[in-house]
């Protein structure tokens, strides 16, 4: 296993452009397999995670080109299995997301329980209760069987909780489903949208995008089509933290700043000033980095939401910027049970933290950081964990870094390119 040597203190300058959309390549990879036409996507990111998806589709028989370092032509026609491989499932959460198109077109799927970020107990009920509307039958002991021995047929789907991925798998199925599915209550995030609009240019009937209904008219067959992926606004938020707390110079190449309207609006509250130039974000240096408390001088509090609301992805970068802004600041995690578990790393590194139950923390800024032996416990509180390093006093070690790895493409490289004294060496050799 790597680790990154990371000597904190430098400012960063430069220009930098962000990766594609990695919740935004997962499902378009998979939707791929409702079709046996060439699809091709690019801006499709190289990491752990999507080589993790393009093995999975390699196993059952699904042809991959490479065409150039971010862009990928699939071809499922030669998909051989609907049983997933359970190693590799293990390594991801999106395998889950394999069931829709498989029971859709080829009318059963076996999928191995999931793998990803421990961050607590992550429901499939969704996924389950919108398949089985639609004329899936699911056995949940011990593997996900799932069959359709008839096609699947329309339905009112209801999500009990406003999942993106239940609502992608949902929306897979329902393409290819005998008449109109209407999913209430579905995810709206970019990456959903982005998914709709390669259905749709595959010969899908989807309406309501970007909303939380989705009317879905289903048809026979689809066709290949070409996607280009937009940029993955959790790593401009973590870019946008990193300039903060490294006192950076930095622009954000073609951020899409259409996607990080509230994230803006938590920096701000931070103190941190971004300015919009077109398609790109510019963070000067000599930030303010001042918590704007709430009217009445009342602690502020930043919570996250579904979208448009603030990402919870997003959560751990914000508290890494708390802990150098001045003032008082509450964060509510309200999607997962054990996400602020990695807050006892960042203490270690001398913040001001007050961790009052597994969803709210309290940090008073700004603090004094410095060096640490790390582990990054999951994909974005790695990241954070990273920029608090950066922005830290003295060397850091941080191992397991192949959580980062999963989710940043050549983080360590894009970073040195920006002026970060980061090293990765591997485990044996530190």
């Amino acid at each position: 296993m790597d680790q990154l040597i990371v000597t904190g203190g430098k400012q960063l300058r430069g220009t930098v452009t962000p990766s594609g959309n990695k919740n935004a390549a997962q499902p378009t990879l998979i939707a791929t397999l409702l079709t046996d036409e060439d699809v091709t996507l690019r801006n499709v990111p190289d990491i752990m995670d999507i080589r993790t998806i393009v093995e999975i589709l390699q196993d059952i028989g699904v042809q991959v080109t490479r065409r150039g370092p971010n862009e990928l032509t699939i071809n499922a026609g030669s998909l051989n299995k609907t049983a997933l491989p359970a190693d590799l499932c293990r390594k991801v959460r999106g395998a889950f997301m394999f069931a829709g198109p498989l029971v859709a077109r080829h009318g059963e799927a076996t999928i191995p329980r999931p793998g990803g970020d421990r961050i607590g107990r992550r429901r499939i009920d969704s996924h389950i209760q919108a398949l089985e509307a639609m004329g899936a039958e699911v056995d949940t002991d011990q593997i996900y069987s799932l069959k359709a021995p008839k096609r699947l047929h329309g339905a009112d789907v209801f999500l009990d909780e406003r999942s993106v991925t239940a609502t992608e798998n949902a929306l897979m199925a329902a393409v290819l489903a005998a008449g109109q599915t209407v999913i209430r209550n579905a995810a709206s995030e970019p990456h959903v949208q982005e998914l709709c609009q390669l259905l749709n240019k595959m010969g899908g009937n989807i309406v309501g995008v970007g909303t939380n209904e989705l009317t879905i008219e289903g048809v026979k067959h689809l066709h290949g089509a070409e996607h280009t992926i937009g940029p993955d606004y959790m790593e401009v938020g973590s870019l946008i933290g990193l300039a903060a707390v490294t006192d950076g110079d930095i622009r954000i190449k073609d951020a899409a700043p259409q996607n990080m309207r509230r994230s803006l609006m938590v920096f701000r509250r931070l103190g941190v000033d971004v300015q919009i130039d077109g398609d790109d974000l510019v963070i000067p240096p000599s930030q303010k980095l001042e918590i704007i408390p709430d009217i009445g001088d009342a602690i502020p509090k930043i919570d996250d939401d579904p979208w448009p609301g603030f990402p919870a992805d997003l959560m751990s970068v914000a508290i890494v910027v708390a802990t150098q802004s001045r003032g008082t600041v509450l964060f509510f995690e309200k999607m997962f049970e054990s996400r602020m578990f990695w807050l006892d790393r960042l203490i270690e590194m001398g913040a001001k933290i007050i961790l009052c139950d597994p969803h709210r923390a309290v940090v008073v800024g700004p603090a004094k950081l410095h060096g640490e032996h790390l582990s990054s416990p999951d994909i974005r509180a790695g990241m954070a964990l990273l920029i608090a390093s950066l922005g830290a006093e003295g060397e850091s070690v941080i191992s397991n870094i192949e959580q980062i790895d999963r989710g940043y493409e050549r983080i360590d490289e894009r970073l040195r390119q920006l002026g970060a004294d980061i090293t990765r060496v591997s485990a044996h050799g530190a």
